[in-house]
């Protein structure tokens, strides 16, 4: 790779150089003048003569002489007699003319050379992310893309309530200075930089543990987990922690008395107890928690009797009954999490789901290698497999039948509330609850989730009904995405709110918006936001102070982040963030929402800091991260040439893209062209956060471009877009990367010959299904990880959400599925890698397209399978062989080498010399 010229020394030593080529120029001028001057100055006899290499000469011989600039026209004959003559004036005229030009000229392209700052060296500019080239630098290498070199630092904020009802309040554990677990005043920082009102009055500083350590039966333990209580007088402590699924774990739990030190277990007379969850009461005098799939409350302090006991609320639990957790498809696919616990806000009441999984099949996972159970083999049975028998529900078998249950307190009773008219037990889907004063709020939907239904619980009276009923599918045939910010706002007179209501998204006009729903159980909301652009995970945080609701959207554009803030009655919509550049922010808000710690994420290097909002008096700024050391790197190394746009594709459809260039792009040169993708439903690949990755090591360090498309039934640009995918899931997808690679195939600096697309996951799917519609047209090369191959494969609760159910559609999952072993004969090459052990895509989808491909006689693939891996891919090292097998198959793929092993042929020279050496041992 050619190199630019390197920095100049700046340090006081030497000025700045101009280019040579202005150098030259001025410097030829002026010696012209400079000599003619002192040349018609001379007496004659006295003007300069060449002496003659080797001779005495002092004059040359008829016939050496030259014309140059110096003794050419200008001048006579060296000896010849002469009559002195002044320079002809208009001769004289032009030439100053010519030169004041030169001077001039040079003069202007010098100022212009310093004040834009060329002869500073790239790594003396911050990072533009829109530069069209870059400078000369390092080289982004794969062990800085894999190890976290340019992962930018980031500080989580654990905003937490004060019981004296300040806000501002956070969370510090194990901070540098400070005592291991601190709650303090976000603005009580040591940095003198930003300044406070001298009238604020800071919340005081708590200690709940000045140590990592606490004390039980003479051991010293660390807590690998831990919450304090909402009085913030316990701290609840979780030991020997282990890993269940995606977030759920089970642990042994402590309670510390934070007044006192004093510890004991959660458990009573059982310090090994293995704890599934464990939830405060917002009273803090209780914790309820899930063992052995039962629930049970322990009483920290009675506020009655002062007893500290323990209630086992249900007696049923066991391997197919769960109470207050989820199953594994609940935990992966509905709440993102592993609580299914909820209190009231006055402690009176438990709402938990009851989970009966006795329908669902199970679904072996085989380990080879480790034991994840910890269980150490018979002897005898070490040559076995482990294997985990999963509750596993697939497109049109049984589902987990779920339905949600109260603990009275003070009763001690456990009751159901009936619903009229509600979903069937093998037809419901519980996605959101939320406690409301004394209701409760349910969102629930069919099984393929496109009829929602909010139910209306009243805890006081038992009693419930449906206050909205909405069927999308006779809307626009799609779905309803799931959601779990959904916001009590509480009545209060004096600010305006009569009834108690919620915030919650909805759909409006075709995009995603916020609305205010009041009293709770009127059907037709208070509209907060429309037009077309979409809120995300909203709200974020709600100020009931100055009724506002605060929330993260794309208002200025699909692939930027604002946060913004709007009036519970529609009105005053204002951006929090500075709109006027491009940006995409994160945040989190203070229990008060008064603060905010706001991140920063792109497209400029990642920064962090907390403010106060507009409804806190005081002004409140301070970064907490400038992520200095990454902005140096991003100085210093040759970071892709990023390229943003919208294709209008041939099929009549608008798609966003990102091209990644390489950092010395020519376009007189022919690039191979990398496709990099997801392609999942309402997911979205294109935004303007910065990332170093491993496609922009693809583009800066092997030359490629690197172009990543989302296609239709992506997120964030409305319904139209996301739903048309449903019923058929990777047509469309496989579509648009097809019509968005044939643009780019007609680009003249593209190799059309030399096209590859990757993914993994849907990715990976949407990898080979675009491989298999294309058949060898467009694309040339494929490479799928963890890939789904048959949506019959995949779990019920994400599949028939898109895909509806098996039996209303058997011809979308046929389509759907990767099964033209033929077409994908007609790749040049493609790629699968799979973890064995992968428990989300399980290693039967990839299995079976192999049989495919074996009953149809291909074979221009290669495998590569990793023991005990699940969808991860990181079991012993295998993370990184798989991005270092994505590297040298795509290289070798561009070189054209898997085109040298088709059709293989001996070679006549090795073999004619093999005969005749094994003839000539044995004669």
């Amino acid at each position: 790779m050619a190199m630019a010229p390197s920095a100049p020394d700046l340090g006081g030593q030497r000025p700045p150089r101009p280019s040579l080529d202005s150098l030259s120029s001025v410097s030829t001028t002026s010696l012209v003048f400079e000599r003619l001057q002192e040349e018609m100055e001379k007496d004659p006899r006295s003007r300069k003569t060449s002496r003659r290499a080797g001779s005495g000469a002092l004059h040359k011989e008829e016939g050496d002489y030259h014309d140059d600039a110096e003794t050419g026209p200008f001048l006579a004959r060296p000896g010849a007699p002469t009559q002195r003559k002044p320079m002809d004036r208009s001769l004289r005229r032009i030439l100053l003319i010519v030169g004041v030009v030169f001077v001039g000229g040079w003069l202007a392209a010098l100022g212009i050379f310093i004040f834009a700052g060329k002869y500073r060296h790239a790594s003396d500019s911050d990072h533009d992310p829109d530069a069209d080239s870059r400078g000369s630098g390092k080289a982004v290498t794969m062990d800085q893309v894999l190890g976290g070199f340019w992962s930018p630092r980031a500080h989580s904020i654990s905003w937490i309530t004060d019981p004296d009802g300040q806000d501002g309040l956070l969370l510090e554990q194990d901070a540098v200075g400070k005592d291991f677990l601190v709650v303090e005043d976000v603005r009580s920082n040591k940095d003198p930089a930003p300044a406070r009102d001298a009238g604020t009055e800071l919340a005081k500083s708590r200690t709940l543990m000045k140590t990592a350590y606490f004390e039980w039966n003479g051991k010293s333990r660390r807590p690998e987990w831990l919450e304090p209580s909402p009085d913030l007088n316990f701290v609840l402590l979780g030991v020997n922690k282990e890993r269940n699924w995606r977030h759920s774990f089970t642990a042994t739990y402590f309670i510390l008395h934070v007044p006192s030190g004093a510890v004991e277990p959660l458990v009573q007379n059982d310090d090994q107890a293995k704890v599934q969850l464990a939830n405060w009461s917002p009273q803090s005098d209780a914790v309820s928690f899930t063992m052995n799939n039962n629930l049970y409350i322990r009483r920290v302090t009675d506020r009655v009797t002062g007893r500290k006991d323990t209630v086992q609320i249900t007696k049923d639990g066991g391997p197919e009954y769960f109470y207050g957790i989820p199953d594994w498809v609940y935990e992966e696919e509905v709440f993102s999490g592993r609580k299914a616990t909820w209190w009231s806000d006055d402690g009176s009441y438990l709402s938990f789901l009851r989970t009966n999984e006795t329908g669902v099949k199970e679904f072996p996972i085989q380990y080879y290698l480790s034991h994840p159970s910890g269980n150490t083999p018979a002897e005898g049975d070490e040559a076995y497999p482990e294997v985990r028998q999963i509750k596993y529900p697939k497109p049109g078998s049984h589902n987990p039948v779920v339905d949600l249950q109260f603990y009275d307190v003070a009763r001690g009773d456990v009751f159901s509330v009936p619903v009229d008219a509600d979903f069937a037990d093998d037809n419901r889907i519980i996605n959101n609850v939320l406690w409301a004063g004394g209701n409760v709020l349910v969102k629930e939907t069919n099984r393929v989730g496109d009829h929602l239904k909010v139910v209306l619980v009243d805890v006081g009276t038992r009693e419930a009904k449906t206050v909205i009923d909405n069927d999308v599918a006779g809307l626009d045939g799609g779905w309803f995405e799931i959601s779990h910010k959904m916001t009590y706002i509480p009545a209060d007179a004096a600010k305006g709110r009569e009834h108690d209501g919620y915030v919650d998204t909805i759909i409006h006009d075709d995009f995603e918006h916020l609305a205010y729903f009041t009293p709770v159980d009127n059907p037709k909301p208070i509209m907060l936001t429309s037009g077309k652009w979409e809120v995300e995970d909203a709200p974020s945080a709600v100020d009931l102070a100055n009724n506002l609701v605060y929330f993260v959207a794309t208002r200025e554009s699909s692939i930027q982040r604002h946060v913004y803030s709007v009036k519970l009655d529609g009105s005053d919509l204002t951006p929090l963030t500075d709109t006027s550049a491009e940006g995409y922010y994160a945040v989190s808000f203070s229990s008060g929402a008064g603060y905010a710690l706001l991140s920063y994420m792109g497209p400029k290097i990642p920064y962090q800091k907390v403010i106060s909002t507009p409804s806190t008096a005081a002004t409140y700024d301070r970064v907490i991260e400038d992520n200095s050391d990454l902005a140096d790197r991003a100085r210093k190394h040759e970071l892709p040439v990023l390229k943003y746009g919208t294709l209008d594709l041939d099929n009549g459809v608008a798609v966003n893209y990102v091209e990644r260039r390489p950092a010395h792009f020519n376009p007189n040169k022919q690039y191979p062209v990398l496709f990099y993708q997801y392609s999942g439903p309402n997911s979205q690949m294109v935004t303007r956060r910065f990332a170093v990755d491993f496609q922009s090591y693809v583009a800066t360090a092997l030359g490629y471009v690197v172009v990543t498309v989302d296609p239709r039934g992506t997120g964030l640009l409305g319904r139209k877009h996301r739903v048309a995918v449903r019923s058929q899931l990777g047509l469309l997808e496989a579509q648009d990367h097809i019509a968005a690679a044939r643009h780019f195939a007609s680009l003249a600096y593209v190799d059309a010959s030399r096209l590859a697309i990757w993914g993994w996951s849907y990715g990976g799917f949407a990898a080979l299904k675009t491989l298999e519609q294309d058949a060898g047209r467009t694309f040339s090369y494929g490479m799928a990880v963890a890939p789904v191959t048959d949506w019959l494969f995949y779990d019920s609760v994400y599949t028939e959400r898109y895909m509806r159910h098996p039996r209303d559609n058997p011809e979308g999952y046929r389509a759907s599925a990767v099964s033209n072993a033929t077409a994908l004969g007609r790749n040049k090459r493609f790629l699968l890698m799979h973890g064995v052990a992968d428990d989300n895509v399980h290693f039967q989808n990839s299995l079976t397209l192999l049989d495919a491909l074996d009953l149809a006689g291909v074979e221009n693939y290669d495998v590569h399978v990793f023991p005990d891996s699940d969808h991860s891919i990181s079991f012993h090292s295998a993370n990184r062989i798989v991005y270092d097998k994505l590297n040298s198959w795509l290289i070798n793929a561009f070189n054209g080498e898997w085109l040298k092993i088709t059709n293989p042929k001996p070679h006549d020279k090795l073999r004619r010399r093999s005969t005749q050496g094994l003839r000539a041992r044995m004669g």
